[in-house]
């Protein structure tokens, strides 16, 4: 081996086995072990030394080293300064009274040596003293590499490294403080970092965004034996800011006393499977919002991407869709999942009221302010503000809304104190704010400040294949609430649900399920149990096939049986199309290849 292993410089070929020499106060007793190591140790170590306070080599040292023929190296370091790679194997060589156990990078396997000869602090060792030290770690360096306990080790090494290198589960642990010692090769691959970028570094130091996406599984209590693994489906951000979907596992790692050391969280990629889940049209939920209609999930890869930036966002959509859902989800799935989303519905409060709901105001500031009271701007301050309804707040409201977000600061009503917040907004309407902004209901420079990022939430009928979705998920939650048994949906109820054009949209959907839990006694709703033919009144499509066209109403069209001779004339004029002549009848699919079967129409 070259002198250049001892003095911590990697050599042209980065040797396989890193060996490192520790010593109480200063290096000098580390100094020596490692050079006996390089005097007579394989080639393929590289060997550092260092102290665990100071990097001084003392005088007594050096001259032990001289008479023994061994090297000087010219750069031992302390503790604080040693490489952020992590080390294979650590000897740590102390006096008989010295008890200190050091944080070593990497958390690597370590070996103690006590010296015999060693009964005071090294920086005041005489010459006689270091030589007999010395003379006790040849002997004790000879019996490390004679004996085979550093073959022991390499092979170990070598055996565990070689088995978790191959698996393709990611692994990487960290301390508990959240320094990272250890990463394997698929955790290379899946986070995009090397072993010597991550070793001895904190992962939130790290990560664009956090190894977890801004959700730190460790953060939320270190698991127990009690409560052993923590499993969780998670986006993390890799080196180059790409997300990735992830299952993880996060288990706790415990010393021989039983005391917790850290944790260790297995990455499983499941970007692939997720991709192909959405093409194949699966069923999928994301932060409570359900949807495989290919509009739902271009809005799932949407609300990522906007999860961690901080640019305002406005959602816009008819009245049910769920923009209050939406924004929720951009909330917690970013960084600021751990401040308040703080909900602030614009068009109910008037707009003296609305000032003070926003900013707070002083004591004494208008009628009935007894006490100083926060805004909601204040309230949300490193988290989330949702505007809802902001499309019908007043011109005046605007500019001061304006100045906020051009500024980020405001006062409280009555006050002269300029208050900054750091807030994120996000705001909904169910307006188109263009047309507003023609008609000089709405300020053009603030729709551009607020729409960075603008959001089209589909209306229910326009994703009709998530309906039986949703359905059974608001079904589910009700039942649950209730304490009741499951209840499902007929096929005849669910032609109902899949005909009708929705209005309302998800709302309205909500209140029928509602009311038709109410009427259903048993476990299966009928479409009977439905709210009134009065209520159901369809205008969007004319009724074809029956006498009178405002007779029925469009959501009886599936309990209705339509005529043998208008199904023949549909099946006619569309060539024999099925799917073609349903939407012609404006009807579903099953309804007609229900009357056919009735009416025994081929």
């Amino acid at each position: 081996m070259n002198d250049n292993h001892l003095l911590g410089v990697p050599s042209a070929k980065e040797a396989p086995f890193r060996l490192l020499f520790v010593s109480a106060g200063t290096a000098g007793p580390a100094a020596v072990a490692a050079a006996w190591v390089s005097r007579s140790g394989p080639t393929n170590l590289d060997v550092t030394c260092a102290g665990w306070e100071t990097s001084g080599i003392p005088e007594a040292f050096q001259s032990a080293l001289s008479e023994a023929g061994l090297p000087h190296p010219n750069r031992a370091f302390t503790l604080a300064d040693l490489p952020s790679q992590g080390f294979d194997l650590v000897v740590q060589i102390e006096g008989q009274e010295v008890g200190h156990r050091p944080f070593l990078p990497g958390d690597p396997e370590t070996l103690r040596w006590t010296l015999r000869a060693w009964t005071a602090n090294s920086e005041t060792v005489s010459v006689a003293e270091s030589r007999i030290i010395c003379e006790e770690l040849r002997g004790r360096v000879s019996e490390f590499l004679e004996h085979g306990y550093l073959n022991a080790f390499q092979l170990l090494r070598r055996k565990y490294t070689g088995v978790l290198d191959n698996i393709t589960e990611g692994l990487l642990a960290h301390d508990l403080d959240q320094r990272i010692f250890y990463l394997n090769s698929a955790a290379e691959r899946i986070t995009g970092y090397s072993r010597s970028e991550v070793l001895n570094h904190k992962c939130g130091d790290l990560f664009p965004g956090g190894l977890c996406g801004g959700k730190c599984l460790f953060e939320e209590g270190v698991p127990s034996l009690d409560r052993p693994i923590c499993e969780r489906a998670v986006d993390i951000v890799t080196r180059s800011g790409e997300r990735r979907h992830t299952m993880t596992q996060v288990t706790p790692i415990y010393d021989n006393s039983g005391q917790p050391r850290g944790v260790v969280m297995a990455l499983r990629d499941i970007t692939r499977e997720k991709v192909l889940s959405r093409r194949s049209g699966e069923t999928e939920s994301f932060c409570g919002i359900i949807g495989k209609a290919p509009q739902m999930l271009a809005l799932f890869d949407l609300i990522r991407d906007l999860s961690d930036s901080p640019v305002p966002v406005l959602i816009q959509g008819d009245s049910g869709t769920g923009k209050e859902l939406v924004a929720r989800a951009i909330h917690s799935e970013g960084r600021r999942r751990n401040k308040m989303f703080v909900p602030v519905n614009c068009g109910a409060l008037p707009e003296g009221l609305l000032e003070s709901e926003l900013f707070g105001h002083v004591r004494g500031a208008f009628t009935g302010a007894i006490r100083d009271k926060k805004g909601r701007f204040e309230l949300a301050d490193g988290g989330t503000i949702f505007l809802d309804e902001i499309g019908d707040i007043s011109l005046a409201m605007q500019v001061k809304l304006l100045r906020v977000l051009q500024e980020g600061h405001f006062e409280r009503v009555g006050s002269e104190q300029t208050l900054k917040v750091n807030v994120r907004v996000i705001s909904a309407t169910n307006k188109d704010l263009k047309q507003e902004i023609l008609q000089k209901r709405f300020r053009e420079d603030l729709f551009y400040r607020l729409s960075v990022m603008p959001i089209q939430l589909p209306r229910l009928m326009e994703r009709r294949m998530d309906i039986p979705a949703i359905a059974a998920h608001i079904l589910e939650q009700a039942t649950r609430d209730a304490e009741r048994e499951p209840v499902t949906l007929s096929p005849a109820s669910l032609d109902v649900l899949l005909t009708y054009q929705w209005p309302g949209n998800i709302r309205e959907l909500e209140n029928w399920l509602q009311f038709a839990l109410l009427k259903c006694k048993g476990r299966v709703i009928e479409p009977e149990h439905f709210p009134p033919p009065a209520i159901w009144a369809n205008p969007a499509q004319p009724m074809i096939g029956f006498a009178a066209a405002g007779a029925e109403p469009a959501l009886l069209r599936a309990r209705v049986r339509v005529d043998p001779e208008t199904l023949r004339n549909a099946l006619a004029r569309t060539g024999g199309n099925r799917v073609a002549a349903a939407r012609l009848l404006g009807i579903s699919r099953a309804t007609l290849y229900r009357s056919l079967h009735q009416q025994g129409v081929k």
